[in-house]
């Protein structure tokens, strides 16, 4: 069989096993699946920031080090030189030895793993927390014009509201190939932290394990020679969150400074697939759907993945019909775009339907793959409730989250498979 027919059966079986997947999959209706009605209550959204001022840990850079053509995103998100050769963030550090960084040593399974069995791999990462407003760390100036608010320098310890108090925790998974410090994400780091979070966020660095996406069916047939590399991608990002959350719990500047009880996630795009690779889900290993857990952080309570990725029809994240979603019961809240053909509605509902534990799920209307500006309200209110429902456990946030449909103003959210989480 020559390549230009091989390549079009393999497209065929492909479209056939998408079909299926429709066939016996969530229709994506707008119907709650216990049958029950909707609920119908409009809220006023959260005000941004909130009530605390938010400092930040050190990622000082030396942008004297980028070179003539790149720019200082291709080393945050870890973007390969034309040559071919892996740039990172630890390339242009100007303080690594005050910069919060650590080593996965990935284990030795090369079907997770593939290639990066066995090896190690460097990740820096930064963490935000609420702060007392006479902080006098000035805020850090990025190239892109974001900023690092009150950034601590050399070696200087975190300055917290509160010193006596324990703050929840969020571990923060930034969107395949992106970083903490790329586009949003420094203002969802800070937003989440002036709400009373301690929020932690690694630079996972996703192009030095496979520089591929899967967007579309085309995009299978490029990947088939390098599937092992893209279910490395997405196996290591959840050992890298573990390890972010040893050494922030482990670290004298901190440790005394966490509820250990009260940890949580957020996970945007990739990083919401991440946060149920956490709760022991099971990923996709193969094209013929088989799928392994990557392992379980049973630290983490509750968490909420904007845009989740929840793979394509033509190849879900967590085996044929997200059957590797069976038995997870993290609570989980997934906040999904209408239009969104990266991270698709269908299979949003057909995972969110397979989870056990309380779940519920938001969507935008004619929102597409990426972080909605008109839904920046919608989006941070369904969040930070969905927060203090389930990891700070107040009972007025569980309350308010079996009623609420929508967020006043904004973008058109709306509730279509209800909060079950208890009353």
């Amino acid at each position: 069989m020559n390549r230009n027919v091989w390549r079009q059966a393999l497209l065929v079986a492909i479209a056939a096993g998408a079909l299926g997947a429709c066939v016996g999959g969530g229709d994506g209706d707008e119907v709650d699946t216990s049958g029950g009605p909707l609920p119908m209550q409009v809220v006023s959204p959260l005000p941004l920031p909130g009530p605390n001022a938010v400092a930040c840990s050190n990622v000082a850079q030396d942008f004297s080090r980028i070179a003539p053509d790149a720019d200082v995103t291709q080393y945050w998100e870890a973007r390969p030189a034309e040559n071919g050769q892996p740039r990172y963030i630890t390339d242009i550090l100007a303080d690594p030895g005050n910069t919060l960084s650590f080593t996965v040593n990935v284990p030795n399974n090369d079907t997770l793993y593939g290639s990066f069995a066995g090896r190690p791999v460097p990740v820096v990462m930064i963490v935000c927390y609420p702060t007392s407003a006479a902080n006098a760390h000035a805020d850090y100036l990025l190239p892109t014009g974001k900023v690092v608010p009150h950034m601590q320098t050399g070696a200087d310890p975190p300055t917290f509201a509160n010193a006596t108090t324990r703050y929840p925790v969020i571990a923060f998974s930034h969107g395949l190939a992106g970083s903490p410090l790329s586009d949003d994400y420094i203002p969802a780091l800070s937003n989440f932290a002036s709400y009373g979070y301690i929020v932690v966020a690694p630079f996972h660095g996703d192009p030095r394990i496979s520089n591929l996406r899967i967007d579309d069916i085309e995009d299978v047939v490029r990947l088939l020679p390098r599937l092992r590399d893209f279910v490395a991608l997405q196996s290591i990002r959840p050992l890298a969150m573990t390890a972010a959350l040893d050494l922030l719990l482990a670290h004298p500047q901190w440790r005394d400074h966490i509820d250990t009880t009260q940890i949580g996630g957020f996970g945007a795009s990739m990083g919401g697939e991440t946060m149920l690779l956490l709760a022991g889900a099971g990923l996709t290993t193969s094209l013929g759907f088989s799928w392994n857990s990557v392992g379980v952080d049973s630290r983490i309570k509750a968490a909420v993945g904007y845009v989740p990725y929840f793979g394509q029809v033509f190849l879900p994240a967590f085996g044929r019909d997200q059957h590797g979603l069976d038995g997870i019961s993290l609570p989980f809240l997934a906040i999904a775009g209408t239009a969104d053909t990266t991270a698709p509605l269908v299979e949003t509902r057909q995972g969110i339907d397979r989870l056990t534990g309380p779940r519920e799920l938001v969507v935008l209307e004619g929102v597409k793959h990426g972080f909605d500006v008109p839904s920046t309200n919608d989006i941070y209110t369904w969040t930070l409730t969905f927060f203090d429902a389930e990891i700070r456990r107040l009972p007025a946030a569980r309350q308010q989250l079996r009623t609420m449909a929508s967020v006043a103003g904004g973008g058109d959210d709306r509730v279509i498979v209800p909060y079950n989480g208890a009353p």
